[in-house]
């Protein structure tokens, strides 16, 4: 049977059906899922009733794990962790800034998977924003003052202990978050890179875990990576995806950005995630 892919209209995304992701998939629905995968940036699969055994064998259909630093996984798991947020919790939203999950490694994922458990009624949409387009419509002025430039990427903002999500983070959170020094640790990639698979240039990754540009004052760097950030998460280079109960969607952290939003207070949500490490 041949997949059914319904591209979403918006910026990237699209919603799969025709699979059964609760069983092993052939090899040729494989290559197909990835050739959707690498064409929309962000897919979605509606009526999933997958556990984490099923979602381990998707993930690793298309890659290896990656390394998920910072967050403990789920007892009993190695590589699942779970995004979780109870009814009366009052930390701040995990993951609300644009980022690509785990830029600061020497080699960032290619893609992250999750799948939903409890879904909110209302609330809790995950944006995304596909870089390529974003990397293809910038005006030339502001291309040229990012062509060659070297970014400094870091988790210290987030996971250091000094960070945002860091020693003094709030106790109700639910999350198992592990702040560590490790954070503080930088590694370099280019403003402006070529897709693994596909070649294709895009934006790679923003301010948050981009801390700086090589060789440019702090000043002048900030000011920088601020107007990028302006025209990179533009509305018109932005896909709104609406979650559903037994849904698993996965991204290519090396095409889009992507940020959790609120609005489901007082509601329960859960869903598991996985990474998926880079093919070397």
């Amino acid at each position: 049977m041949e997949i059914e892919v319904v591209v979403s209209g918006q910026a990237c995304g699209a919603t799969v059906r025709g699979v059964d992701l609760t069983e092993p998939l052939m090899s040729e629905t494989v290559e197909a899922i990835r050739r959707a995968w690498l064409e929309h940036h962000v897919l979605a699969f509606p009526g999933q009733p997958m556990n984490d055994d099923d979602l381990e064998r998707f993930t690793l259909s298309f890659g290896p794990f990656g390394d998920d630093p910072f967050i403990a996984a789920i007892p009993g798991r190695t590589n699942v962790i779970a995004v979780k947020r109870k009814a009366d919790e009052t930390s701040p939203l995990f993951a609300e800034n644009w980022h690509s999950d785990w830029s600061f490694q020497q080699t960032p994922p290619a893609g992250t998977c999750l799948r939903s458990i409890t879904v909110p009624p209302v609330g809790g949409d995950t944006l995304f924003a596909n870089q390529h387009l974003a990397l293809d419509q910038m005006p030339a002025d502001l291309r040229s003052k990012i062509e060659g430039k070297m970014a400094v990427h870091s988790a210290s903002k987030s996971y250091a202990p000094s960070g945002y999500l860091g020693d003094d983070d709030s106790p109700d959170r639910s999350m198992d978050i592990r702040p560590s020094v490790d954070a503080e640790k930088t590694q370099l990639h280019p403003l402006i890179r070529s897709h693994p698979e596909t070649g294709r240039l895009g934006l790679f990754s923003t301010v948050g875990y981009i801390v700086g540009i090589e060789g440019m004052a702090e000043d002048e760097a900030r000011e920088l990576l601020v107007d990028v950030y302006r025209w990179q998460t533009r509305p018109e280079f932005v896909y709104t995806h609406k979650w559903e109960p037994e849904m698993l969607v996965m991204w290519d952290n090396r095409s889009v950005l992507h940020r959790a939003t609120g609005g489901y207070e007082g509601h329960d949500r859960l869903l598991h995630r996985t990474t998926v490490g880079e093919r070397i």
